[in-house]
């Protein structure tokens, strides 16, 4: 996952949605390991959530930008 948002931007529509699916995988990971007390930095759900909302929105805009084509 860690990509920066520039990255992020430059990304194809198929690309974000294969990095959606890796980033919501990691989030699940994050979670089962604050739940068993492996997590150390719990920050990193956060980070993981906003970069998850990230991705939604250059999806969104993208498939904005293809209906105004229309």
């Amino acid at each position: 996952m860690a990509k920066s948002t520039a990255e992020l931007k430059e990304l194809d529509l198929s690309a974000l949605v294969d990095e959606l699916r890796a980033t919501k995988q990691e989030a699940l990971n994050l979670r089962f390991r604050n739940a068993t007390g492996q997590l150390e930095n719990t920050a990193e759900i956060k980070r993981v959530r906003r970069q998850i909302a990230r991705i939604n929105t250059f999806i969104r805009e993208r498939e904005i930008a293809e209906a105004s084509k229309q």
